[in-house]
């Protein structure tokens, strides 16, 4: 005897699980940490709900109230690390370890094989924002296929943005005094990434959506005539070749960090939260 498939009646609503409130902490309150507090606070990320701002003085709740690491572990399902290479090295680990998972921006801070090996350890997992720029589906696509040969990412900017500690008296006029576009420094995304810790950060999210940063080339130049931020990547395949132009806006905040930042940050938070229908 065939079985009678079981029919519900058209006036039984179908169960649906009570979707999971995802908890986020958000490091930093500048340029990028603020207008993500700020989409946290006012709903518009849904799925989601401010658990805590974190800054030099410690953690606080959603109402400015202090928490210690472990009543911010229990509070806290994600972590926004919106505050530098240098945050991200001291406090990230300790997140990660804490169970606690971790979107990073200050990505060049992973040059540091060490602090990458700890960030990867769990049991957190460690999640990387595209940041500043685009392209990266496609990189990650072909480096999977195993069709991917070389990638390389130059990127342009103020002459006086480049300006750093190492750099001697005749460095540092040969950069302020450019009268046109002049490479400052070529190499691996890690020597980049160390050297321009505040301008470098697509190196090494370049070098990370390769997985072999042998196969990238990176560089910096100064150009006293560019209106904006510009960052250029080719990518050589046996599927294609691309090209990828990024010209972002700065913050209005912060002139040295692109209006673009904040708004990957809260597209990320979407997606981490469960959005039904999303681009992978």
């Amino acid at each position: 005897m065939s079985a009678t498939p079981t029919r519900v009646p058209e006036d039984v609503a179908p169960v649906t699980q009570p979707q999971r409130v995802l908890r986020v902490a958000v490091l930093g309150k500048g340029a990028v940490g603020g207008p993500v507090v700020a989409a946290l606070r006012s709903g518009a990320i849904p799925g989601t709900a401010l658990a805590a701002v974190i800054d030099s003085r410690g953690a606080s709740d959603a109402l400015g109230g202090p928490l210690s690491l472990a009543q911010l572990a229990e509070r806290t399902d994600l972590v926004v690390e919106a505050a530098g290479q240098r945050a991200l090295a001291e406090a990230g680990p300790g997140f990660i370890a804490a169970g606690l998972d971790l979107l990073a921006l200050s990505i060049g801070a992973l040059a540091d094989e060490d602090l990458h090996r700890r960030l990867s350890a769990g049991p957190g997992r460690l999640y990387l924002s595209t940041g500043a720029i685009g392209g990266l589906d496609v990189i990650r696509a072909l480096s999977d296929a195993g069709t991917l040969d070389q990638v390389r990412i130059e990127t342009t900017k103020l002459p006086r943005t480049l300006v750093q500690d190492w750099m001697d008296d005749g460095e540092r006029a040969r950069v302020l005094e450019a009268t046109a576009r002049t490479e400052i420094l070529r190499g691996s995304p890690q020597r980049i990434a160390t050297a321009f810790p505040k301008s470098a950060n697509v190196a090494m999210a370049v070098a990370t959506a390769v997985g072999d940063p042998e196969r990238v080339e990176a560089a910096v130049y100064a150009d006293p005539q560019c209106d904006v931020t510009t960052h250029e990547i080719t990518v050589h395949s046996a599927t294609g070749d691309y090209w990828f132009r990024i010209s972002n806006l700065p913050s209005p905040d912060n002139p040295a960090t692109s209006g673009l930042v904040p708004l990957a940050v809260v597209r990320a938070l979407h997606d981490l939260a469960g959005r039904r229908e999303t681009v992978k």
